[in-house]
C-alpha cells in the first residue's frame, strides 16, 4: 500500500477477485462481494472502534482503512446519512477521502448511501426533507 501522501492503489487489487463480484438486483451492476460499510469508523473523534480522540489521528485510521480495502479489490463503501456519529460525519468525512485521495479512482468505486434517517430538530432534519 501507498502512503497516505501519495496514495496509489495496488496494481493487483483485482488479481484475487475472480467471481468476487455479482449483478444486483435488475439494475445489473455488479458489486464485490464484500463491501466496506463506514459506520463508527468514520465519524467524529472518539467515536470509533479505536477511541481515536484527535481528528488527525481519527482521519488516519479511517484513510488507511479505505486505502486497504480497495487495494484488496473492495470497491463498494456503504454510508448513511445517519452514519458517524454525530449524523452526517461518516458522509462528509468518505467525502472529503474520495475527494482528496481516489479522484482519479471514482470509476471504480461505487459508494452507497442511505437517506430519511433523523439528522437534526425541525420539519427537514427527517424522512428525506
Amino acid at each position: 500500500m501507498s502512503t497516505a501522501e501519495n496514495y496509489g492503489p495496488a496494481d493487483s487489487r483485482y488479481d484475487n477477485t475472480p467471481g468476487w463480484f455479482r449483478r444486483s438486483g435488475r439494475s445489473g451492476l455488479r458489486l464485490p462481494l464484500i463491501s466496506l460499510g463506514c459506520w463508527h469508523n468514520f465519524g467524529d473523534p472518539g467515536t470509533d472502534a479505536g477511541h481515536h480522540g484527535d481528528e488527525a489521528s481519527l482521519h488516519a485510521n479511517a484513510r488507511a482503512m479505505l486505502f486497504a480495502a480497495f487495494d484488496n479489490g473492495i470497491t463498494h463503501f456503504d454510508l448513511a446519512n445517519n452514519y458517524g456519529p454525530g449524523p452526517g460525519a461518516a458522509e462528509r468525512r468518505v467525502g472529503r477521502i474520495l475527494k482528496e485521495d481516489f479522484k482519479g479512482y471514482r470509476d471504480e468505486l461505487i459508494v452507497s448511501t442511505k437517506a430519511g434517517y433523523w439528522m437534526w430538530p425541525g420539519p427537514y432534519g427527517e424522512w428525506g426533507s
